[in-house]
């Protein structure tokens, strides 16, 4: 199970940096510092379509994005549910312990008490 979890979690940053990237690159209402980012490259590229693909990805890479992280709320779920499980059970004892009495213990003399000399 944790091999899977790291698996999606690996997938998740993956989908992550690339839904921050799809989102840099759509165009501004203002044409102003987003030239630097790369839209200008996107409109040579793909032409009219430009914002239909980028909406398009956004969308799909959003959806991605939230199913992989529901899957991976579940797996850490799961995961903690069946660790209480077996954290819960009692170990077995194989042998009875044996108890020994303790030895009867003479009482010191009081510092009250003379001495016989």
């Amino acid at each position: 199970m944790n091999l899977v979890i790291g698996i999606f979690t690996f997938i998740l940053i993956i989908v992550s940096f690339l839904l921050v990237v799809v989102v840099l690159m759509q165009k501004a209402k203002s044409d102003g510092a987003v030239a630097a980012l790369g839209s200008s490259s996107m409109e040579s590229t793909f032409g009219a379509e430009t914002s239909n693909v980028l909406f398009n990805a956004t969308r799909n890479l959003a959806i991605l994005f939230f199913v992989i992280s529901f899957g991976l709320y579940l797996a850490h779920v799961y995961q903690a549910k069946h660790r209480a499980e077996i954290d819960a059970k009692l170990p077995t004892v194989t042998a009875p312990a044996t108890t020994t009495e303790p030895a009867a213990a003479t009482p010191a003399p009081t510092p009250s008490e003379p001495k016989n000399p």
